[in-house]
């Protein structure tokens, strides 16, 4: 959630006003970007396939010898290369002479790789044992120019035969390499691993202890991910106690260190009055004056900090209300709780390639299933799977609108990547101007980032809603959120911190239980490098879960804006909203929904006031 500051211009913003009618007429939005995103996706394809046919892609799958034959193919001669040009059309793998031989620092296998009809699957013992190979299945597994009738005495067959014994080995899956079916022939990599490990005595241990406590840090994680979801479960319940309690903080701290300013102030004026030595009486003075100010500005926070809570107490309690809905949300909508690992199985798929544009599809799924939930009067007429049909609607009429917000965010966020670039190799340079101006750039932008994204967000809330063009929904979203500024204001600040509060909540208690569970573990000493990985892991499950309870809260709110702006409870004209938004809209917006609820709201403000006044 982001301060709502700027409108962005690349949409029209004198189209006619068009009233909210939510989930009355679905119809296809943003065609014409659409075609833009295919005809990317096309020439993205198009690229790809080039760069493929004419890079000598095919070398990557198939592979090559150690003359530049590709295995596999027919190839032509190299100049000033010997044995190039082969075809190799019937030799598809690729054999190494000393597989086992692997450089470290290179990270490549030192040996001559030749190209053979087939892998040998048994160990060969003598070079006769490789000239029956190579009469019984055709593959030389001696280089090139080594005639079979000389492979017993070649004076190079050191270095143009394969180290003896020959191991078996099978053909790798997909990229055609001869591999050793037994990996001890890698003891040597092995062995300069754990020489390495072992040469290091603070490195070995923390690897041991990661090993050692495997189970616990798996364990923990899965105590995070409960954790996480029951946070997202009694949130209901314990929003209004965190709410006041963070509020009553707040306030008291302000009283306090305003309190203790004054008192200063005094002590200081008093001693500053007394018998004093000159340079230590002048001291004096200037803390005092110090102190006055200090406490001034001390005292106008407070009183413009009790001002705001005074005047924002009843959007405070919005926030717990919206915070109580999103918790029934996530009862009628459970397949919401995994969103995040859909996200990121899908920027897994394609290998975060499209991040702009998947991470909106999220957004424009999770906006239209809480639309369908909240404008939706008999909840028991909710489709079967309210989520499920919000990815096929955006599928089908809005993948449009998806592009073009994502299309918006990625203009923004390349010029503030290629800053970021510049403002790093300027770090060595001793104009430092130059680096306070990037700097300022790329904080410009990553604030215009944020908020553009929070208005996308709202964008293809209203999206959702009213089945509207990216641009007329940002124009009709702004406009409302305008309207709502102190709400928005409020519920970004306090909600927030709540939701912050709750990641904080799920980290400590992981890492406490990491720490008892731990304990248990005396050979054991160093703790860091398990409790950094819980935690991390902690945080992350946290903000996965927490962002999406964020992201609802935000989309419940802009659904209630427009459900108080264009209804008022009376007879055709009823409220959409849970009773606990009723709560909020007051005793005189209530009364006027009276007749349809037969007197229910009245009946629960009253009991509602009774329980809070004793």
């Amino acid at each position: 959630m982001y301060h709502l500051q700027i409108f962005p211009t690349f949409c029209i913003l004198w189209q006619k006003r068009q009233d909210w009618k939510p989930l009355e007429d679905r119809r296809c939005t943003d065609i014409p970007w659409l075609i833009l995103f295919a005809l990317f996706n096309v020439g993205m394809l198009f690229i790809c396939g080039f760069a493929i046919s004419t890079g000598a892609a095919s070398r990557l799958i198939s592979g090559y010898d150690s003359y530049g034959n590709t295995c596999g193919q027919k190839n032509t001669e190299i100049p000033g290369i010997e044995s190039s040009g082969k075809d190799q059309t019937l030799n598809k793998y690729v054999f190494f002479l000393d597989p086992c031989n692997i450089d470290l620092v290179k990270r490549k296998i030192n040996s001559v790789a030749l190209c053979v009809f087939r892998c040998p699957e048994t160990e060969l013992q003598t070079y006769d044992d490789l000239r029956k190979f190579a009469f019984t299945n055709g593959s030389k597994l001696c280089s090139y120019e080594v005639s079979l009738d000389r492979y017993s005495d070649d004076p190079n067959k050191a270095t143009k035969c394969p180290k003896l014994p020959v191991p078996p080995s099978k053909s790798f899956p997909v990229f055609h390499r001869c591999t050793p079916a037994d990996i001890s022939c890698y003891a040597k990599f092995a062995e300069a691993l754990i020489t390495f490990v072992s040469d290091n005595s603070v490195l070995h241990r923390v690897i041991t202890g990661v090993m050692t406590s495997k189970e616990i840090i798996m364990g923990l994680c899965l105590l995070s991910l409960v954790l996480s979801v029951i946070m997202m479960g009694v949130i209901r319940f314990i929003s209004a106690l965190l709410v006041w309690l963070l509020t009553a903080i707040v306030v008291l701290g302000s009283l306090g260190g305003t309190g203790v300013l004054w008192w200063l102030y005094v002590d200081h004026r008093v001693s500053a009055n007394s018998t004093l030595p000159a340079t230590e009486l002048q001291v004096a003075k200037d803390n005092e004056k110090a102190l006055l100010i200090y406490a001034i500005a001390a005292t106008v926070f407070t009183l413009v900090l009790l001002l705001l809570m005074f005047f924002m107490r009843k959007r405070v309690a919005l926030t717990i209300a919206l915070f109580r809905v999103a918790s029934k949300v996530f009862g009628h909508l459970p397949l919401l709780v995994l969103q995040p690992f859909w996200t990121f199985l899908t920027l897994m798929l394609f290998w975060f390639i499209f991040i702009e544009f998947i991470l909106a599809c999220q957004q424009m799924t999770v906006a239209g299933a809480v639309v369908t939930y909240y404008f939706t009067r008999d909840k028991s007429q909710l489709p079967l799977t309210p989520l499920l049909s919000s990815v096929m609607s955006v599928m089908r009429y809005h993948l449009g609108t998806v592009a073009k917000g994502a299309f918006i965010i990625t203009l923004v966020e390349i010029p503030r990547l290629i800053l970021t670039y510049i403002h790093n190799q300027l770090k060595g340079s001793e104009n430092g101007c130059a680096r306070c101006m990037v700097k300022a750039c790329v904080c410009c932008l990553w604030c215009l980032e944020k908020c553009l994204s929070y208005l996308n967000q709202n964008a293809y809330v209203a999206t959702a809603i009213n089945s509207t063009s990216f641009c007329t929904s940002a124009r009709d979203a702004f406009i409302i959120l305008a309207e709502n500024a102190l709400r928005v204001a409020t519920i970004n600040s306090v909600g927030d911190f709540v939701l912050f509060l709750g990641k904080v909540l799920i980290v400590s208690c992981t890492a406490f239980a990491g720490v008892l569970a731990l304990n248990y573990q005396r050979e054991y000493t160093v703790w860091v490098l398990p409790l950094i990985i819980v935690c991390l892991f902690a945080f992350l499950v946290a903000h996965c879960f927490l962002s999406i309870f964020e992201m609802v809260v935000d989309v419940l709110f802009l659904c209630f804006a427009i459900d108080t702006k264009y209804n008022d409870g009376s007879p055709g004209s009823e409220y959409y909203m849970d009773k606990a938004l009723m709560m909020q809209l007051g005793a005189q917006d209530c009364r006027k929904v009276d007749r349809q609820e037969g007197g229910l709201v009245t009946m629960a403000i009253k009991h509602a006031r009774l329980r809070s006044s004793g």
